[in-house]
């Protein structure tokens, strides 16, 4: 079990300019905004759940995003799994 990142579409103000969580991801392609609905999006696939984009985006005081777990075979879970040490979100 490890986590990924969830924006919560009605606290996201991309709309209104902010694209912090995108801008501040090290994870090329990680977050992307969706042009329907203009909130940012996580591609879970992707997501190493680093938690950058929520300390990020809580200090923009949006608090838009949360870590969510997913479980071994991809799907999200309704608990919150353990957070990744320092670099080991990038330990291949």
């Amino acid at each position: 079990m490890y986590n990924v990142a969830q924006v919560i579409d009605e606290k996201c103000v991309a709309k209104k300019g902010c694209r912090l969580c995108i801008m501040y991801c090290p994870e090329a392609n990680c977050l992307d905004l969706n042009v329907t609905k203009m909130v940012a999006e996580v591609i879970i696939n992707r997501c190493k759940g680093c938690e950058l984009c929520v300390i990020v985006c809580d200090a923009a005081k949006h608090q838009a995003i949360t870590m969510q777990a997913v479980s071994s075979d991809g799907s999200l879970m309704k608990s919150k799994g353990e957070s990744a040490a320092l670099g080991q979100a990038y330990q291949g």
